[in-house]
């Protein structure tokens, strides 16, 4: 069995065919899709989806990097509300994005800072958004020193150096997706220095769709394709990058396998 550990399936690109979609991913071995909120525009989708199917969808909770603007404390405040009131898997998707546009800097570290303390203190694994952005981000987990804190660095595309660093959180794990499968990412050569208990899979569908079908839609039966690709590049049998990646992901977030 797969589990994919961060896919948007509620977005309006699977409006037309999402039975199709999920049916896909069942007979791909996706047994279980764990769903990032963005913003409060995205939570109704999310929750329906969780609710008609909650043997296979698991929903997170929390403000995305690029929802952040100076109003964000009040978008945040629903958010936290949320939180403190029910079950979710974890907090995120989390970050901070200096790739689209650096004008609100401050206030997605100050966004980011505090929903790493909301965490820390609800005991939830936050799944970060890394994009352009890995010193900053390490600067604000390095103030904060929150020693309990677990999560993941979704969508994982550092070098070895990013590695390491995360590395010495000790609770932190790395998702990696499609971008793994294309020629020129770089990210063959540092997969093989992340340490295989912190390994997850992912798709972030419907972005960064892996090859053969980059360019297209992403969706989370293609998961198995990044599989394939992370036991070609270390030569572990699939059925064993299968088994380690869900060990992982069920450890991660707490979930009942």
């Amino acid at each position: 069995m797969l589990i994919d550990t961060h896919s948007h399936l509620y977005a309006k690109e699977f409006q037309n065919d999402f039975l199709e979609v999920l049916d896909r991913a069942k007979e791909n071995k996706v047994a279980k899709i764990l769903l990032p909120n963005i913003d409060m525009d995205s939570i109704s989708l999310m929750e329906d989806i969780c609710q008609k199917h909650p043997d296979m969808f698991y929903p997170m909770m929390g403000l995305h990097p690029c929802s952040i603007n100076n109003d964000w404390e009040s978008q945040f405040a629903p958010i936290e509300k949320l939180l403190r009131e029910k079950p979710y898997i974890a907090l995120g998707e989390i970050g901070i994005d200096l790739y689209w546009d650096k004008t609100f800097l401050e206030e997605q570290k100050k966004a980011f800072s505090v929903q790493l303390k909301l965490a820390n203190e609800l005991n939830l694994p936050v799944v970060i958004h890394a994009r352009d952005s890995f010193t900053e981000i390490f600067e604000v987990l390095d103030t904060l020193n929150l020693k309990k804190l677990s999560g993941v660095f979704h969508c994982f595309t550092g070098r070895l150096q990013e590695v390491e660093k995360i590395n010495s959180y000790t609770n932190f794990y790395f998702g990696i997706g499609g971008v793994l499968t294309y020629k020129n990412s770089g990210l063959s050569d540092v997969l093989k220095h992340i340490p295989l208990n912190k390994l997850i899979l992912e798709t972030d569908s419907p972005y960064l769709p892996p090859v053969p079908y980059r360019g297209k839609r992403n969706e989370s039966s293609y998961i198995v394709h990044v599989a394939q690709k992370v036991s070609e590049v270390l030569d572990i049998p699939l059925l064993e990058i299968e088994k380690l990646t869900t060990k992982n992901a069920a450890e991660l977030f707490n979930l009942s396998l």
